[in-house]
């Protein structure tokens, strides 16, 4: 099964893997066609009612495969507003080749006459909640027909992701849809019949940006409401928790306090005027300041946990007690990784770990990135949490579902990229649920790193990294071979 937001997002990584959306269409197309012969004869009449958007794009196509049936195809709306390049193109085609077309400018005037199918391409699994018109009528009309109804996708007024409807829903007695099941489709009375469109394992495998489509910003939203987060680290060094910091403010977060050893907050606050820094007495994080921590971290969205915090028995003492009774999202990096394993914590945790914190953590690695992410899922589950293993290949799991990012290169072995990668990942970890913000955050991470290379080859620092974030994060900067 795969919901509405990841199918969209699985067809954009598929574009972005070679496999352009027209080809995607063809076959959605071609799918639909075999399911329309499958249940009609040649020579049956066949009325297909298309909406303006790719559903009614993939309708076009079929058309074009049903020589040996009556097809009349009906757009709602006029041609000018259909809204994608590759559905316009397609219904042009048809103009061109004088298939049987009407434009149906009023939805109460639609006269499907008496066919002996209809197919529903009015609106595919992207689009939710009542219908509106010209569909609401045409649905009506598609109920009030005696013929057999094919849903392209899913069935028009009805939530792919639920199988509820909050208004009129066309009745579909079969539906094609695409890929995969759709949760909301068994939910249905209808027959659905799952079609393989040539979507490539690897647009699911692997993290692309499509995955992006989760970070969505209300534009009525205030300030905190995208995330407020509150960073630890600091002692032995002062800039790992500063680029934590500032990475979580260019991935998005609203707000980034820093809770740090007095000996380097003055440090990190030098390193920019966006960070409100918190002094912590003394030169290392000690168990007395467990209950700051704590009363810090209680009004807060996310902690990233860890960057420069060093490893003496009084730190990790420290952060094992923090854990003990935070009941919040974390992200965990570095030295506060080892506690991990052994902390019994009500805390949603994301662990950043290279493959040797990964060893330290008690989990298994592997040279070949396959197996590697077979041994990550394990650990994952055995830890209960989620892991972002960095690597060429870095390995994103919660025990249950496993996925890969690729992007990335080799200059961004420079000191400092993991700690840019724990902010991005607490800014995303804000407003995502885990695993959504360690896939993210894997890939723009090594996006914003591609983006610098291209510029500075292996001379990047990773300084650099942060403010090539919201070019990664906003689906630009695209680099040939990414």
């Amino acid at each position: 099964m795969i919901t509405s937001r990841r199918m969209a997002a699985v067809d954009e990584n598929a574009e972005a893997l070679g496999v352009p959306r027209k080809q995607l269409m063809e076959s959605s197309g071609n799918a639909v066609a075999r399911e329309v012969r499958s249940l009609a004869d040649d020579g049956a009449t066949v009325a297909i009612v298309a909406g303006r958007g790719n559903n009614g794009g993939d309708a076009f196509v079929a058309a074009r495969f049903l020589k040996a049936y009556d097809v009349t195809v009906h757009l709602l709306g006029r041609p000018e507003t259909i809204s994608t390049d590759i559905a316009r193109e397609n219904w042009e085609a048809l103009q061109h080749a004088e298939f049987d077309t009407r434009v149906v400018r009023d939805s109460q005037t639609l006269d499907l006459d008496d066919p002996d199918l209809v197919v529903d391409a009015m609106l595919g699994t992207g689009v939710t909640g009542e219908l509106r018109e010209p569909e609401a009528s045409a649905a009506e009309a598609m109920n009030r027909n005696s013929a057999t109804v094919l849903a392209v996708d899913v069935p028009s007024g009805v939530d792919a992701d639920t199988g509820d409807s909050e208004g009129v829903a066309v009745d579909a007695d079969h539906v094609v849809t695409f890929h995969d099941g759709k949760p909301g489709l068994s939910n249905l009375r209808a027959t659905v019949v799952v079609s393989d469109i040539g979507i490539p394992t690897a647009a699911e495998r692997f993290v692309g940006p499509g995955d992006l489509n989760v970070v969505v910003r209300d534009p009525a939203s205030h300030k905190g409401d995208n995330g407020d987060i509150l960073v630890v680290g600091g002692g032995p060094f002062s800039g790992a928790p500063a680029l934590s910091a500032q990475a979580a403010l260019r991935a998005g977060a609203d707000l980034v306090n820093v809770a740090c050893p007095e000996d380097v907050a003055d440090a990190v606050r030098g390193y920019s005027e966006n960070l409100i820094v918190h002094d912590l007495d003394g030169d290392h994080l000690r168990p007395a300041h467990v209950d700051e921590l704590l009363g810090r971290a209680e009004s807060k969205d996310a902690v990233v946990l860890g960057p420069g915090l060093g490893s003496a028995d009084e730190t990790l003492d420290a952060v094992e007690q923090f854990f003990a009774e935070f009941e919040g999202t974390a992200v965990v990096d570095a030295d506060a990784l080892q506690v991990v394993p052994e902390v019994d914590t009500d805390a949603t945790l994301v662990c950043t770990p290279h493959q040797g914190e990964l060893q330290k953590m008690g989990g298994e690695t592997a040279d070949d990135w396959e197996e590697r992410a077979e041994l990550v899922e394990v650990f994952a589950g055995d830890v209960g949490q989620t892991l972002l293993v960095k690597g060429a290949y870095d390995i994103v799991s919660d025990g249950e579902q496993t996925r890969v990012s690729r992007t990335g290169n080799a200059g961004m072995t420079v000191g400092g990229t993991g700690d840019v990668l724990a902010g991005v990942t607490g800014a995303l970890a804000a407003t995502q649920e885990p695993f959504d913000a360690a896939c993210v955050a894997a890939w723009a991470n090594g996006h914003a790193g591609d983006i610098v290379a291209a510029e500075r080859g292996y001379g990047l620092v990773s300084t650099d990294l942060p403010d090539a974030l919201p070019k990664a994060m906003n689906r630009g900067g695209e680099v040939e071979g990414v």
